[in-house]
């Protein structure tokens, strides 16, 4: 048995790769993170086209009907290319759709996601990560109130998933009474972070429950490693470059004993991170009773190895690193804040602990 991508897993992230290269370069990602009303819709458009936002959507509702590996995949690429997009909703939202929604909600929503005609939110960070302050949002008589941050693409959805206290997951509609959005600064300029507060907002319950908001917890934590995991393919191939044309004493600085070393040491920590991503999305789909643990793993994991892929590259390029000109502090920033979406390593450690039944 070869365990390895398919020739057609392999094209999707090359012709994806080959989209974002023209839709969305360096240049546009910088006119993106410059302008906080740019809502970057040229490069939404161009995915579109390429069919990303119906990836996991089954193909009667105009989607892909891909799995969670390709998604994967695709979330790979955009950490690769630090794409502004909202890519947490694309494929958590249609997740929690066909869990727990009506045959009513998937008719009138899946084709709409699937097109792109409507952008998805997925509300569920106090939920997993825990609630800071006063945020958490709860539900009665149909009606939500509270708040929930760290949303990303909250800004401009059109369809808002919200999970409450007791890990109940409700449609809620972008525009309906009630929801405000407010913008959250944050370390990572290519994506938009939302805090949403509901005041008795009128929301649609999903069946499923806390079930359903594990299994898009999964999903989240798989999607948020593979960005990480391109992010890092990124940071080590600049390094390599870098110290294969900067000349110190005469000698380009890769051969340098100590710069070969940082450089094997970031793939030597990369690549074990690829296989146990890779394993976490395919367990989501093929192995249930896996997909918890090996994609709390896989969250933890690349939280870390991005932390030190980050500081290693940069510390490669010296004082390069730290320039806007490179743009390596745009990679460096998105690994940092994925490290905190969904909960920080901590976190995730000790909810794989109590998945083994080694924590209360």
């Amino acid at each position: 048995m070869e365990f390895a991508l398919t020739s057609d897993q392999k094209m999707l992230q090359d012709s994806l790769a080959r989209t974002l290269g023209d839709a969305s370069p360096l240049d546009r990602v910088r006119r993106f993170a410059d302008d906080v009303a740019d809502p970057a819709k040229d490069v939404w458009e161009a995915l579109a086209d390429f069919g990303l936002p119906g990836i996991v959507i089954p193909e009667e509702h105009g989607g892909l009907g891909l799995t969670l590996l390709d998604a994967a995949l695709a979330s790979e690429a955009l950490g690769r290319a630090v794409a502004p997009v909202p890519f947490m909703g694309v494929v958590l939202a249609p997740l929690a759709l066909l869990g727990g929604g009506t045959a009513a909600q998937q008719a009138e929503w899946l084709p709409k996601l699937a097109a792109g005609e409507v952008t998805a939110a997925v509300a569920i960070s106090e939920a997993v990560a825990g609630a800071r302050e006063d945020a958490g949002v709860t539900a009665k008589a149909g009606k939500l109130s509270g708040k929930a941050l760290f949303v990303p693409g909250g800004i401009s959805a059109g369809l808002i998933i919200v999970a409450d206290t007791k890990g109940g997951l409700h449609l809620v509609r972008g525009d309906a009474a009630g929801l405000s959005r407010v913008l959250m600064l944050n370390i990572d300029e290519t994506r938009r972070l939302a805090e949403l507060t509901f005041d008795g907002v009128a929301a649609e319950p999903l069946a499923g429950g806390p079930e359903l908001l594990v299994r898009l917890r999964d999903a989240g934590w798989v999607l948020i490693a593979a960005d990480s995991l391109g992010a890092c393919d990124v940071m080590l191939e600049q390094a390599v470059a870098y110290a294969k044309e900067r000349r110190q004493f005469g000698r380009v600085i890769g051969s340098y004993q100590a710069v070969k070393h940082m450089c094997a040491e970031m793939a030597a920590e990369i690549e074990p991170a690829r296989s146990l991503v890779w394993y976490a999305a395919y367990a989501f789909d093929a192995a249930h009773e896996e997909a918890s643990l090996t994609a709390a793993h896989a969250k933890a994991l690349t939280s870390e190895v991005g932390r030190f892929v980050a500081r290693t590259s940069t510390e490669v390029h010296g004082g390069m690193g730290i320039t806007d000109l490179l743009g390596l502090h745009f990679w460096f920033k998105r690994l940092g804040l994925n490290r905190q979406l969904l909960g920080g390593p901590e976190r995730v450690r000790e909810i794989a602990a109590r998945i083994q039944g080694l924590a209360a």
